[in-house]
């Protein structure tokens, strides 16, 4: 009955749905590009037995490099698809992998729209990256017999909480098969919590630990800066939200009142607020430059508008120290383990519920600085750039932690070995 009143309830919020990405589309053309596929119409056919994988946005993309590489190479000669939510997120995936890999939107969770995402599909196995729980999707993989895995599978307590209310519901969606690789045995225990078998329960880790840096990235990261801000004090804040930028530039112009030659690389998180952005550099009055301009730096330039996509990694690797977004506001948090991973001492805000447990272990340990405001970012940023020694210890930490934490990848592909080399 609860099942039937689900998907009754994903009829009806269908126009919703629509609504918001015609909406989303007014601000930025992309949300409606193959807007079909949101429906479940619209798809190429595919060679049935594709490795298919679902990551929501540009932050589970970019986690699941590595294990796309792997299968690539493991399995060569199947078909790749990446699904994704963001246009964002479709973007980073032309980025890394062009026409390597295919690429289509996920459907809006109605039983029709799925069956239809099903009959084009036809996957040999579907990856679903972290915690992506929808029962119609989870039912018709078990209809069709196609193993399902939640990779790097976490979950809050507070979504245990919300999913108790609809028990049934969700220890059904469970049963079909499903395999979970939770990155840690707390994971692990609230997923079988709600009805997830114990034997089909495994703990793997986080693959993001398993980063992917490009060899040469350190390298050209000193280029950049050596080639147009050398001997320049910079600090990069990356992928921010609205109402953060504001107290990023504040932040920075405590920090100029010590540094004066300091520069700031400013990285919005959605490329639809690139314009915004740059219309509040000039509200405040900063002398910036925007990426895309192509203008040379000069010696009054204070921000970079990092208005590209995919140059997070060298932005970082010019940089001195890291602020990581999504933490000065209520959004709960990026990546922090792409600066760390580059020796780069992080500092965030106190938003972290969306990476909490690898934030709680950059804080146990040393690995990071959190603060609550512009005026303590400021403060700390300053506090880095004086104290070289202690900058370099916490970055230290951090990237000790990354090679600590390695070995989730190995441990994922043992598991799925079995699953894509069984049958067709």
């Amino acid at each position: 009955m609860m099942r039937f009143a689900y998907a009754v309830l994903t009829y009806l919020l269908l126009p919703v749905y629509a609504s918001y990405w015609v909406f989303r589309g007014l601000g930025n053309r992309t949300y409606w590009d193959r807007f079909g596929q949101r429906f479940g119409i619209g798809y190429p056919k595919f060679v049935a037995g594709c490795i298919w994988i679902h990551a929501v946005s540009v932050g589970e993309v970019q986690a699941s490099v590595p294990l796309i590489r792997a299968l690539m190479k493991q399995f060569p000669g199947r078909q790749v698809l990446i699904t994704t939510v963001t246009p964002t997120g479709a973007a980073r995936v032309r980025l890394l992998f062009g026409q390597s890999v295919a690429h289509c939107y996920i459907p809006f969770e109605t039983p029709n729209s799925i069956s239809s995402f099903f009959n084009s599909v036809r996957p040999k196995i579907a990856l679903i990256m972290e915690t992506e729980i929808w029962p119609n999707l989870y039912q018709e993989c078990g209809r069709r017999e196609i193993p399902l895995v939640l990779v790097s599978a976490r979950i809050s307590p507070k979504s245990v909480k919300s999913y108790r209310k609809f028990l049934p519901l969700f220890r059904d969606t469970l049963s079909y098969g499903i395999v979970i690789a939770a990155q840690s045995q707390t994971d692990a225990d609230r997923f079988r919590s709600l009805g997830a078998a114990p034997e089909r329960t495994w703990v793997t880790g986080n693959i993001k630990f398993d980063i992917e840096l490009p060899p040469d990235l350190v390298e050209k990261g000193a280029e950049f800066r050596r080639d147009n801000f050398e001997g320049r004090p910079v600090w990069v804040a990356a992928s921010t939200h609205d109402r953060e930028e504001e107290q990023v530039l504040h932040a920075h112009e405590l920090v100029l009142r010590k540094f004066p030659d300091a520069l700031l690389i400013l990285v919005p998180r959605h490329p639809e607020r690139f314009a915004a952005v740059r219309t509040l550099l000039h509200k405040r009055g900063h002398k910036f430059i925007s990426r895309t301009d192509g203008l040379p730096y000069t010696s009054d330039t204070e921000v970079l508008l990092g208005d590209t996509m995919g140059e997070v990694p060298l932005f970082y690797a010019a940089s001195h120290v890291a602020f990581v977004g999504g933490t000065l506001v209520p959004v709960g948090g990026h990546n922090l383990l792409e600066p760390a991973a580059l020796g780069l001492p992080v500092v965030t805000g106190p938003h972290l519920f969306s990476t909490q447990d690898i934030a709680d272990m950059f804080e146990k340990l040393g690995a990071s600085v959190t603060v609550n405001n512009a005026g303590q970012l400021g403060t700390a940023i300053a506090a880095l750039f004086t104290d070289q020694d202690s900058a370099t210890d916490i970055g230290n930490r951090g990237r000790a932690i990354v090679m600590q934490n390695k070995g989730a990848l190995e441990r994922l592909l043992r598991l799925l070995q079995p699953l894509l080399k069984t049958g067709h």
